[in-house]
This record gives structure tokens, sequence and C-alpha cells, in this order.
């Protein structure tokens, strides 16, 4: 099933003439708000699973000319993060794992606008990504049972400002921290959406193509086929470091051939495949510009394991 929150919070099944309101069901497991009904809802799927697929299938739905989709998990409690953790069409060999946290509050859903902050960056990137959402509390998990753990996808965007002096956000690279990260945790920088799409939907999560669109323009296609460490490895790592609950996510990592910038006016859709597309919008106060299209000094930088990520662009 396919679970969203729309038109202000409310909980609902994602169908393809619409969506049907499953509120009642949500408030039942106490839910006050749009994330506390995600997570409701995802803690007690076991006991709920038959009326909510009875509701997907009878239910009335609401038109989508009549939703408003927004962010599946508005305010999860936290929103961990993958990186370097792509082989860049096979160019790399799986580097040793490391990662970084983002601020829940920088999460949006589809339809808002990331807002580029004034500061003296470099570039701002897109990076589209398989978001693994839990279902479960995990500690210290071990890959025998990390999917265990996993509840379901959605897709997400991890915004990345690239820094003068050093383009790779997030701290140093090492097997002891998840340090937050400022530059990709700016208000705006984590879109999520447009849906949950339970595990049991995915037939192979490593096998999944990932597309992002700047104005109609194809830059970033790949599939997860490409992962440096899996799904099962990532969690394991991850979770030796940080604990994580029922509706905190997990970033993959992207495949950085096809980043470009980010800048006033973009319209950016991204798409995983089995999850869904979804839209969002680009406002710059300051007006910088940047050369549109991929960022091909950047892809050639990662690709070859020359340089960090952006550490050469400057806005015109």
């Amino acid at each position: 099933m396919k679970l969203v929150l729309f038109n202000d919070g409310v909980p609902g099944l994602l169908r393809g003439d619409g969506v049907v309101d499953i509120s009642d069901v949500a408030g039942r497991v106490g839910a006050r708000n749009g994330q506390e009904a995600m997570e409701g809802i995802i803690t007690h799927i076991d006991n709920i699973h038959a009326e909510l697929s009875s509701l997907g299938r009878e239910g009335t739905p609401v038109p989508m000319s009549g939703v408003s989709l927004q962010a599946p998990l508005p305010r999860p409690s936290k929103v961990l993060c993958m990186g370097g953790n792509y082989r860049e069409f096979g160019a790399r060999e799986p580097s040793p794992m490391w990662g970084f946290l983002k601020s829940p509050e920088a999460v949006i859903g589809p339809g808002d606008t990331v807002v580029l902050p004034p500061d003296d960056i470099n570039i701002f990137h897109h990076e589209a990504e398989l978001v693994l959402v839990f279902g479960r509390s995990g500690k210290d998990v071990k890959q025998a049972n990390a999917m265990d753990h996993v509840f379901g996808y959605t897709c997400g965007v991890d915004v990345s400002a690239r820094l003068p002096s050093s383009g790779r956000p997030g701290g140093p690279r090492n097997t002891t921290t998840m340090p937050i990260s400022p530059w990709k945790s700016f208000d705006t920088f984590a879109p999520l959406g447009p849906c949950i799409v339970t595990k049991d939907e995915i037939q192979d999560p490593h096998h999944l193509q990932i597309r992002l669109w700047v104005d109609g323009e194809l830059r970033v296609d790949y599939n997860t086929d490409d992962l440096a460490h899996s799904i099962p490895e990532s969690i394991e790592w991850a979770s030796a470091i940080e604990s994580f609950s029922p509706g905190d996510v997990l970033f993959m990592g992207t495949n950085h051939q096809g980043l470009g910038p980010m800048q006033e006016g973009d319209s950016i859709d991204v798409e995983v495949e089995g999850v869904g597309r979804f839209s969002i919008r680009v406002s710059d106060p300051l007006k910088r510009r940047w050369p549109k299209g991929v960022d091909e000094l950047t892809a050639r930088d990662i690709r070859e394991g020359t340089g960090a990520p952006g550490s050469k662009q400057r806005p015109l």
C-alpha cells in the first residue's frame, strides 16, 4: 500500500483514482497530527493492516484534483544519511562507510519550495535518493535481520550546499560519529514524497531506477544496483552509531553522475521506481546563477576520486 499525508496532515491511502481518507483508523492509534498519524500506522500496522487493505479496495477516494500531498513524514525524529554510497556506474570501488544527520526541520513535501540561504556557497546540488522508512526501533542491528526493521520506502532529495573551502559537507569521515551536517540541514533541504510504499510492494530495492529532471531536462538517471554498500550493510553500520525509531528515515546516498546546480526559478521533479514522482520549486533571494545543466566537474571528480564535490564551482 501507498501511505500519504494530504490536505493539512490527513492520512490516506494513495490509489490510481485518488486518495482514501484513513484518519478514523489513525485516530484510534493516538494520532494528533500528521507525523503522529504516520508513526501510529507504522507502529500498529500488523493490527490494522486488514482494515487498511479493505479501505484501499472499497473506500471512496478524494479525487486528485482535490488533494494536496504533503511530506509523508513531516518531522521524523532522525534523518540519517549515507555518504559516498554509490560506485558511480562502477567507476569506483566501495569506500569505507560514512554518513551524517540532517535536521528534521529541513523536511518539506511535494509542491513545496527549496529556499537557498544567503551563505557564501560554491554551488547547491540536488541529490535524488531512495529513502528507507523504519518500522521498528533499532540499535546495533545486524545485517541478518536488518530488513525486519524496514517498513517501506519513499523518495527524497538531499539538497547539498558545497563550501568554498571543502566541497564535502558533513564533518570528518570516520566510523564513530554521524555528525549533523549544517550544510545539508538548512530549512527546506530535505524534500520527501510523494508517499511511503510498504516494503511488500517493492520486489527488490536494490534494483530501482532513480531519476531527476530540472525544467523538464533529465539530469539524474541511475539504478540502486550501483550501491556500494547494500541496505542491510548500511543499516548495520548506521545503527552501530545511532539508534532509530519507527518513522525515522535513512537516505541511502546518491550516484553523483548527473548532479547539477539548483537555482532561482527551477522546477524539479524526482522519481523512484515503484514509489512515485513529485515536484519541488527552488527560490534564491540572491538570484545567484550557475551554468545550467550537469555539473561535469563534480561528476568527474567523484568518478575519478580526484576532488571534493563542487569545490571548483562558483556562482557566475
